[in-house]
């Protein structure tokens, strides 16, 4: 079955000596302000392509049609000017991405929309229904899929340093982004290393979602609706293995304290555990540090369930949830509260000081990181981990691959 996963294919690619200018962030995690921002004064730059209503009036509402042409014409645009161009003929890539002293390399490919649609392509997260609908009028528009999903593989070390060995030549793509990111490509193109790619690769069994549920779900949809033909039998993703990829935390700050004064809060709090000083930077799972009235507070939850028997009850996020932020502070569902404002871990503590501080939030709540092994068992289990519980970084670039159908 493990065989079946992926296969090579013909990507399109920007030509090297403009890559720094065409690829952008995904798509999903700028907003529309910031998108048209990066844009402003860079006509390759491929927001234009994933969010092309920046090029629209503000008030333009981003799901008409003509919103979704114009993305075609940008990708077209590319394509015609030769900024962006076809392979001749299908292959395996490797991708590197380096930060600080992190670096993970993955592998890019086409995976098989009927092994996610069969389970053995693991989600963690719901999808929203706009979101997926979103992207699946995109995918049928530009006649392509413009960004990876990010998959995971349980680490296979004979494939792991062959990848590795294939980045010592000079890449063909290599710049480093506004972020202090370096993204690096190279084209495993050659029959024998594609061989090898498949022989090693037939070792796994499943792979898992870390970003990318939306982009992942419109593919199925267009493949379910298309009955596989083209290129819809597949969808554009890039594969690390699970020891090599850094989750950061989603923090939370919440709007008010549910009519407590901050005294009678943090009294409750101690009902649900130990409360000391902190820091906002918890040191180990089963401890959130809680900022209210100017200062850092730790708390340990008590009773904690056994991680092994029980994963998702265990993750901070769901105790944080079922412990303080329904019971107490009456936020009822995470995925739709107005109070309550999710943080990605690339923020330290100072950010949620500051939104507590200007009165934007009551409080502010510094996460743990959810571990990566929780992340893989309770999507064995078939489970869904709560909204916002894993920030994957560094993240990759839009433009960088493309996969026409």
């Amino acid at each position: 079955m493990g065989e079946l996963l992926i296969q090579p294919f013909a990507a399109v690619r920007p030509r090297p000596e403009l890559a720094a200018r065409i690829c952008a962030p995904p798509y999903d995690v700028v907003s529309t302000e910031e998108a048209r921002r990066m844009a402003s004064d860079n006509p390759l730059c491929f927001l234009r392509v994933s969010r092309p209503e920046i090029e629209f009036p503000p008030e333009t509402d981003p799901y008409r049609p003509e919103v979704y042409a114009r993305g075609r014409a940008r990708f077209e645009e590319l394509l015609r000017t030769g900024a962006l161009y076809r392979e001749k003929r299908p292959a395996f890539y490797v991708y590197r991405l380096s930060t600080g002293g992190h670096t993970q390399i993955g592998l890019v490919a086409v995976a098989s929309c009927a092994a996610y649609l069969r389970g053995d392509i693991r989600r963690h997260e719901l999808t929203r229904p706009e979101k997926e609908e979103d992207r699946v009028r995109h995918i049928e528009a530009l006649q392509a899929q413009t960004g990876p999903a990010y998959l995971i593989y349980q680490a296979q070390p004979a494939l792991d340093e062959f990848l590795a060995r294939r980045t010592e030549p000079p890449p063909e793509v290599d710049f480093v982004a506004d972020d202090g990111v370096r993204h690096s490509t190279w084209t495993l193109g050659d029959e024998g290393g594609m061989a090898r790619v498949s022989e090693l690769f037939a070792a796994v069994r499943r792979l898992y979602i870390a970003d990318g549920h939306h982009r992942t779900a419109a593919a199925a949809r267009v493949f379910q609706q298309r009955g596989g033909t083209g290129g819809s039998s597949h969808f554009l993703a890039v594969l690390f293995p699970h020891d090599q990829l850094r989750i950061l935390p989603y923090h939370r700050l919440v709007r008010d304290l549910n009519g407590l004064t901050p005294e009678a809060f943090l009294e409750r709090l101690r009902s649900v555990g130990e409360l000391g000083p902190g820091d906002g930077r918890p040191p180990r799972p089963h401890l959130v540090d809680v900022f209210v009235e100017g200062r850092w507070h730790r708390l340990q939850f008590r009773n904690v369930p056994d991680p092994a028997q029980d994963p998702l009850g265990s993750l901070d996020v769901s105790l944080l949830q079922e412990r303080v932020l329904r019971p107490l502070l009456g936020v009822e569902d995470p995925r739709t509260s107005p109070r309550l404002e999710f943080v990605g871990g690339i923020h330290g503590p100072e950010r949620l000081e500051g939104a507590v501080r200007l009165g934007q939030a009551a409080c502010a709540f510094a996460m743990h990181p959810t571990r990566m092994e929780a992340l893989l068992a309770i999507a064995d289990r078939g489970e869904i981990l709560p909204p916002k519980s894993t920030w994957f970084e560094p993240k990759l670039r839009d433009g960088l691959f493309c996969h026409l159908l």
